[in-house]
């Protein structure tokens, strides 16, 4: 009986190991309307984690801690934030491109959705070194269900007239020379905010969605009035980056704020990626200094915000 019960506890086990993934159950995610949809039509909201710059946090950008957030955090996507300037993407493009198509491969063996994300906020100084790097992510990966491609992660106080659509309207038509499908996320200006200005002069094209940022100790009512009203022209948003406290990733965690973006994103079935991966000592971290990069945290291996945005990812995913 013991043998049989430790072969139960085994193969319950594997299977939790090997559950499906999103990407089996949804299919290549598209825009439909103001919505980001599935395969069937039917919207899809996805939570998951964003990994923190890649230059500075490479570490955890490896296949068990991308194991480990599905496993145990529940989580749906992950974001491959790959810096590009201050000693990213610019500097040591082969590195940088090297730690995404690891967490790319990853995530595809997992069954997640991956953003890969142009971690940026002067892009609109680098669209050749985009144009090249998104081209050879759309050559490897263009028939992969499980890619989404963020192609200008935060615009500071820019025009998006002048120089963020143009930008992104050339990003696009590079990565559509080679993958004419695939999801892909556009930033806009004041830090991933002013999507309802890109919604008043949308990019032509399938499939394309807007970037909204927010955090919870910072940005309240205001900016959930602004996504509404983007989503209400007809834009699709995806919430790449979001996190519990202050927009500078600091100051106390806002958990009654927290919770009423938690509700819109309900609301409106949004897709959103908390921030950050990290052990960096911030608010904004999920892990304490020193923690493990492979996976297998404990309670005491989490910050604040960690534990906070574990709970609310793991009931996302219970959710029918």
């Amino acid at each position: 009986m013991k043998k049989l019960l430790a072969l139960v506890v085994v193969l319950g086990l594997s299977a939790a190991v090997a559950r499906p993934g999103p990407v089996e159950r949804h299919g290549a995610l598209r825009v439909s309307g103001a919505r980001v949809v599935g395969d069937d039509g039917k919207p899809v909201s996805l939570m998951g984690n964003s990994l923190f710059w890649s230059q500075w946090m490479g570490g955890f950008w490896n296949a068990d801690c991308v194991n480990w957030l599905k496993q145990d955090w529940k989580a749906g996507i992950v974001r491959a934030a790959m810096g590009v300037e201050a000693g990213g993407y610019l500097e040591h493009p082969a590195e940088e491109q090297a730690r995404v198509e690891k967490v790319v491969d990853a995530c595809i063996a997992a069954g997640l959705y991956v953003i890969i994300d142009w971690h940026d906020h002067h892009a609109t100084a680098h669209t050749k070194a985009a144009v090249t790097f998104f081209q050879a992510m759309a050559k490897k990966y263009g028939r992969q269900p499980n890619v989404i491609y963020e192609i200008f992660n935060e615009p500071e106080r820019v025009s998006w007239h002048n120089e963020v659509k143009p930008y992104a309207e050339e990003v696009i038509a590079a990565i559509r020379a080679i993958d004419p499908a695939h999801l892909i996320v556009v930033g806009s200006p004041h830090w991933s905010q002013d999507v309802d200005v890109a919604a008043g002069d949308p990019i032509k094209g399938a499939n394309i969605a807007y970037a909204l940022h927010f955090y919870a100790g910072t940005h309240k009512q205001g900016l959930r009035d602004k996504a509404e009203s983007a989503m209400k022209q007809g834009a699709a948003l995806f919430v790449t980056e979001w996190g519990t406290c202050k927009s500078d990733g600091n100051g106390q965690i806002d958990e009654a704020s927290t919770a009423e973006w938690m509700a819109f994103l309900r609301q409106w079935q949004l897709c959103a990626c908390n921030w950050a991966v990290s052990d960096k000592v911030e608010t904004s971290s999920t892990l304490v200094p020193g923690a493990a990069i492979t996976g297998g945290w404990k309670d005491d291996d989490l910050t604040a915000s960690g534990k906070l945005a574990r709970r609310w990812m793991r009931e996302w995913a219970e959710a029918p």
